[in-house]
């Protein structure tokens, strides 16, 4: 007797075609890069290895740093202004 295993993929067929875009930043210029921690226990401390990393790979950046305080957050209001008003780019963090 055989038996027959049967897989099923879970992933659903994409409805629309993706839409992709450029992103550019000129990294020989002065930038400044938002890190976002999330809440999570470790997020800020994880951002503390990431902003070395980056320090090290970009010497031109700067580093502005964020933290929700509660994971069940969203950036938004006066702290997503702020962002969008200081920064090049964001670098957003979980941790556990």
């Amino acid at each position: 007797m055989s038996t027959t295993i049967e897989f099923h993929d879970p992933r659903g067929e994409p409805e629309t075609t993706p839409d992709s875009y450029d992103l550019s930043i000129d990294l020989s210029e002065p930038i400044s890069i938002g890190l976002v921690a999330n809440g999570f226990p470790d997020s800020v401390r994880f951002l503390d290895h990431v902003e070395k990393a980056l320090a090290q790979e970009v010497p031109t950046a700067t580093f502005v740093r964020y933290d929700k305080g509660d994971a069940s957050a969203v950036v938004g209001g006066t702290m997503l202004e702020d962002i969008k008003e200081e920064c090049h780019a964001v670098v957003a963090a979980y941790g556990h």
